[in-house]
């Protein structure tokens, strides 16, 4: 064993009771905040929850015993605030840093819940902690200062780490580039990023994400009247606004499919994540598809997934775009609407972008494919929503990166290797790191996994995972402090 490496067995020890002891009840108190991110609070500052939750994270970790901890929460008007800690390295290595992020804020509670549980009541059922924010993102703080606990209980070497977290995440980090900036020299040079905002393939290894798609939307609004006719006078005479959205909507999707049309918005899959993705889907077969709650009628007859080959949709949810209508207006409840040939339609596009297209060109090209030549000379507009995320790519893994994930995986997933996978979420945080300090690692790892459910009821936090997951960032850091 190198010269003050860690025991993997002690760190996994160290880890489980500092979860049971101490880190569960903190999410339990985190899911408890109604802590909802400022694009779905525009009250947020006088509220005051979001400080709160910022507050209670930075109030346990003054309680934590680990040599020269600092502790701020940085604030500003009319920003969200940001949670920064900083630990000295005890090693050869010790100026080299680590960064840590995470975020507090949430997504808004949503419906069907199922009974007896609730967005904002923490609810254990075996292995699962149910409530909104748990496993995204309120484990992501107590997890990493308990993995560098646990390198400093038996003295072996760890870098500098320092850690952010958020409060701003869910509204597209408007605030993030502003607390970078005023953090300035204080991060150091960063030599290994820890993001832990997101996902696992399976609860079964230590999982590594290679790239997170880009996001990018807006809302498209047809208008053909300036009030409603009786469906019997006009219909058959005034276009329908719906199926003018319909025949836009064909223009950006293929409706058969679910092809995205456009060439600007894709991007050639590189050669070694077609492989990654080959071999995810061997390890996790048709768990790919199986993880939703697909629909299914009093008579069995069941939705199911475009396709059953566990490479394509692999590969779809992270290297191709993809098209969701998230909200509409002009509709009226079904059993409000009558014989009306309403004068307008008004839907909410959200588009998930592939890891190396540029949004700002991406939402451009949306806007002209949709507004040009309008059927019918309805007046068509689409207004780009404010906030867009371009995508990320991991740089290569070096040999010690690599190595030092699959043994921190085997260690404590009992002997399966690491496994690695693209992700269709958004992390605007990762491509401005990436281009910020070119010369660092970047792990980004989670507990999103099956079920866990993210933005939707039911969200679970997966504690055995969890636990396993902050023993291997304790071993990944403790092999980055021993670099030679």
């Amino acid at each position: 064993m190198p010269e003050r490496g860690a025991d993997a067995r002690r760190v996994q020890d160290f880890c489980d009771a500092r979860w049971d002891g101490e880190v569960l009840p903190l999410v339990r108190e985190h899911i408890r905040l109604r802590a909802l991110s400022p694009a779905f609070d525009p009250d947020w500052e006088t509220n005051g929850v979001l400080d709160r939750s910022a507050d209670a994270a930075a109030a346990w970790l003054r309680t934590v015993t680990l040599p020269g901890l600092r502790v701020e929460v940085l604030r500003a008007p009319g920003r969200t605030p940001l949670v920064f800690f900083e630990v000295p390295g005890d090693g050869a290595r010790a100026e080299e840093t680590v960064l840590f992020y995470g975020h507090l804020d949430k997504q808004p509670e949503g419906d069907g819940w199922a009974d007896g549980l609730s967005a904002w009541e923490p609810v254990q059922d075996g292995p699962l902690l149910y409530g909104r924010g748990g496993a995204d993102d309120g484990y992501a703080l107590p997890a990493a200062v308990t993995a560098v606990r646990a390198l400093a209980a038996q003295q072996a070497a760890r870098p500098r780490c320092v850690g952010v977290f958020e409060a701003g995440e869910e509204s597209g980090s408007p605030d993030l580039d502003h607390w970078f900036a005023e953090l300035g020299p204080r991060l150091g040079e960063i030599g290994l990023v820890v993001c832990l905002d997101s996902g696992a393939g399976d609860y079964e290894r230590l999982w590594l994400v290679t790239s997170l798609r880009g996001h990018c939307g807006g809302t498209l609004d047809v208008r053909v009247l300036g009030d409603g006719a009786h469906s019997g006078d006009a219909g058959g005479v005034v276009p329908s606004s719906f199926r003018v959205l319909r025949h836009l909507l064909d223009r950006l999707e293929d409706s058969r499919t679910g092809e995205i049309r456009p060439d600007a918005l894709r991007c050639a899959v590189p050669p070694e994540r077609r492989e990654q993705a080959r071999t995810a889907a061997a390890l996790l077969g048709d768990q790919v598809w199986r993880r939703f709650d697909w629909h299914e009628d009093e008579d069995g007859h069941r939705t199911g997934p475009v396709t059953r080959d566990p490479e394509e949709l692999l590969l779809a949810r992270a290297w191709r775009p993809s098209l969701a209508v998230t909200g509409a207006d002009g509709l009226p409840p079904v059993a409000k609407a009558g014989n009306v040939l309403r004068p307008h339609t008004r839907v909410k596009l959200s588009l998930r972008l592939p890891p190396e297209v540029d949004s700002a060109a991406a939402v451009e090209e949306i806007g002209r494919l949709l507004e040009s030549d309008p059927p019918h000379g309805a007046r068509v507009r689409f207004t780009p929503d404010r906030v867009l995320a371009d995508g990320w790519h991991a740089p290569p893994e070096r040999p010690w990166l690599r190595d030092a994930l699959s043994a921190a995986s085997r260690a404590c997933f009992d002997g399966a290797d690491v496994a690695r996978i693209g992700q269709g979420g958004t992390i605007p945080l990762m491509g401005k790191l990436t281009r910020q300090f070119p010369e660092a690692q970047f792990l980004a790892c989670g507990v999103l996994g099956p079920g866990a459910n993210a933005h939707g009821p039911n969200e679970s936090l997966h504690v055995p995972y969890a636990k396993r997951l902050t023993a291997c960032l304790a071993l990944t850091l403790n092999a980055f402090a021993l670099v030679p």
